[in-house]
């Protein structure tokens, strides 16, 4: 996947359930909600409906943290969820649909593993599903306690047009203690949201501070950089955003942005 993932939980599953298909014999599903009994046609139909996965995907292809919390699964089913959540880290640029269908049939087999639902909501907020990605990752939020994905809850919600909810959570992450990340992806994701109001200049103030330094070169200053770029330029600053899309493009050394275009077109506007 394209961003960090919390690992904090783990999840219960009745192992019973699991061993007795894969021995074809009928075992009593004592989760509520489920029939009694588990046959033949009930487990065709499964097998139909999950999407073809490439040949050469391997569970081993999984981010070894990420397979130690699907070691909670059965051995047989911890491989084919991760290897459905493997397929839909490959897609998840080129055929977000299919990355999609893929995280989704990992889901149905695995509802209760944190991973599981993470894969889910980021795949679902890169393909642009904003209300699903919420539902996942708050489901997450609650089963690991932890806040690793807040900022794109928050960006899920601006998505929908809810700016003012996007800065609550903001809000609400004053004093905790985030991954520095994770603290200046909120940063990003609330400056937009002051702009969706139309607090231009709120926004860009936002973005100020120590790690707005263009020598730095932290896995986050390509990004920063080039948002406070991004708010000068409807500020109508164009000359100091000229200045710090280049300097995003300098430190953009995976190539993440268009910085280097953007400057162009200041430069050439």
């Amino acid at each position: 996947m394209t961003e960090p993932v919390a690992r904090e939980d783990h999840v219960e599953i009745a192992d019973a359930e699991f061993r007795d298909r894969r021995r074809g014999n009928r075992g009593e599903d004592r989760r509520p909600g489920r029939g009694r009994d588990l046959d033949d046609a009930t487990l065709a139909r499964e097998l139909l409906e999950a999407p073809e996965l490439p040949e050469d995907i391997e569970f081993s292809d999984l981010d070894p943290d990420a397979r130690r919390e699907l070691r909670t699964l059965p051995k047989s089913l911890a491989e084919t969820v991760g290897k459905h959540l493997v397929a839909a880290g490959n897609l998840i640029d080129t055929d977000p649909e299919a990355a999609l269908a893929h995280a989704k049939y990992a889901k149905t087999r695995a509802s209760r593993v944190p991973i599981v639902r993470e894969a889910l909501g980021l795949v679902a907020y890169h393909a642009g599903r904003w209300q699903e990605a919420l539902a996942e990752l708050r489901a997450v939020r609650r089963m690991t306690r932890t806040d690793q994905h807040i900022a794109v809850i928050a960006d899920a919600e601006r998505a929908l047009g809810r700016p003012e909810r996007a800065l609550d959570l903001a809000k609400e992450m004053q004093g905790h203690k985030l991954p520095r990340d994770v603290e200046i992806e909120l940063k990003i994701v609330a400056a937009g949201a002051r702009r969706d109001l139309g607090q231009v200049d709120a926004a860009v103030v936002s973005l100020q501070g120590d790690d707005l330094d263009p020598r730095k070169r932290d896995p986050w200053s390509a990004r920063l950089f080039y948002a406070y770029a991004d708010n000068l330029v409807a500020a109508g600053r164009t000359d100091e955003a000229l200045r710090w899309f280049l300097h995003a493009a300098e430190a953009d050394e995976d190539d993440e942005t268009d910085a280097a275009e953007r400057a162009a077109e200041l430069a050439n506007g």
